[in-house]
């Protein structure tokens, strides 16, 4: 039995993800809310189900003669560690919407990230990376890439073109930013860096977990890669964590025979098929995201009790014109701002909310809010009131914004007495 006969006998869904159907349209020029709903889909041969079912298994049916079977192939459909029907279904959809032509999907955001600079990086490889990242991102290239593999790796400001030519060297191999840096929400020029990194001859890593499509697709900027921590965003309810790579086939195909095969880090059926679901409404609720982070932002940066916000999306924001040159129907769903007075004031603040909920992630249906102090190493580069005052994430739910507004002046009344 030829390998394409095996994968068929084992359900494999079609290429383009969608079910048959009697006409012979262009699915790829469908609408985002179009893709958002049918890509990666398909109708079930066993029962006739719409949806694509949980496929609970972590083997498959081997042909009659098992070393027909071709190791070249990283879709086989063999063992769930490498590859499963759930997990193709959500690789296929993901491709879609971000404009790639492969993607790769894990357990977690930090094992995607990992997976890709494990692949595009060797010892002795030197790496520019964006001195402000997501803490478990800037702990990988400050201690245990440099430690464990060798790799030479500059932090820069990111949005200092200038800095970053500067740091390129001749053994740059990668430049990696992420698009709305996590937790100060400075903004990356996509089209520049990836000129940037190509004229070194490095490539351009863009995590854009904060920035989902169709906010942005860094892969039509020029990136090599696209990056997302599924567990936010693209699931959107709190119920399930994966992770994603994706961009041109010849490098997803490599860290599937890479770090995807020999380190792990695969995603659970149950886990890829809630993200499939979650995913369904992105469109919809990335509006409501960007509405309610908007409104709260505006309150924010009108009450003197605030000691800074940051938040792309108001025209003041240092960050504003970068954001609005690159971003399609809003500037993101996270608000990060420093509160005046004494830790325990700021303490307070927090544990007196009544409808916002304290606790990390981003992208749930319902907001959620995290006061940090950082390490010094890590927030010299953050905006004085932050490095003052501790910084605030707030990563706006689906809530009425009118609600989420009275709660937070609420909590500030009580600690710091009204505004006026």
């Amino acid at each position: 039995m030829k390998e394409t006969d095996m994968r068929t006998c084992v359900n494999r869904p079609p290429e383009d993800g969608l079910r048959s159907r009697p006409d012979k349209r262009d699915y790829h020029t469908m609408d985002d809310e179009s893709w958002a709903v049918h890509g990666g889909n398909r109708v079930d041969d066993t029962t006739g189900a719409i949806r694509t079912p949980i496929v609970m298994a972590n083997s498959y049916r081997l042909p009659p003669d098992p070393t027909s079977l071709d190791d070249s192939d990283p879709d086989a459909l063999v063992y769930t560690r490498e590859s499963g029907a759930n997990q193709l279904g959500l690789q296929t959809k993901l491709a879609m919407i971000e404009h790639g032509e492969a993607a790769a999907v894990f357990a977690t955001g930090m094992a995607a990230l990992h997976a890709a600079f494990l692949t595009l990086l060797n010892p002795g490889d030197h790496a520019v990376v964006s001195d402000v990242a997501y803490a478990r991102v800037w702990g990988l290239f400050h201690s245990l890439l440099p430690k464990k593999l060798g790799i030479e790796v500059d932090f820069v400001d990111i949005t200092d073109l200038d800095a970053v030519r500067a740091a390129v060297r001749t053994n740059t191999r990668l430049i990696h930013t992420e698009a709305i840096a996590n937790p100060d929400l400075r903004v990356a020029e996509i089209a520049a860096l990836a000129q940037l990194a190509h004229a070194g001859g490095a490539l351009l890593t863009v995590d854009s977990t904060f920035t989902p499509p169709p906010m942005l697709r860094p892969l039509d900027l020029g990136a090599d890669l696209v990056i997302h921590s599924l567990t936010k965003y693209i699931n959107g309810h709190g119920d399930a964590m994966g992770g994603a790579v994706i961009g041109a086939r010849s490098l997803i195909d490599q860290i599937k025979a890479g770090p995807m095969h020999h380190v792990g880090g695969a995603i659970a059926p149950l886990n890829a098929w809630l993200i499939m679901r979650g995913s369904v409404t992105l469109p919809l609720r990335l509006r409501r995201h960007c509405d309610n982070a908007l409104a709260i932002a505006t309150f924010l940066a009108q009450d003197p009790r605030i000691a800074h916000v940051a938040y792309p999306g108001l025209p003041g924001d240092p960050q504003h014109a970068r954001a609005a040159a690159q971003f399609h129907g809003g500037y993101g769903g996270v608000v990060s701002f420093a509160v005046a007075g004494e830790h325990q004031d700021r303490v307070r603040f927090v544990n007196d909310l009544r409808l916002i909920t304290s606790a990390v992630s981003l992208g749930h249906d319902e907001t959620l809010l995290a006061y940090e102090q950082y390490p010094e190493a890590r927030a010299a580069a953050f905006a004085a009131p932050f490095r003052d005052h501790g910084l605030i994430r707030l990563a706006a739910g689906l809530e009425s914004p009118d609600d989420l507004v009275a709660d937070l002046d609420a909590a500030l009344t009580t600690v710091y007495g009204p505004a006026c």
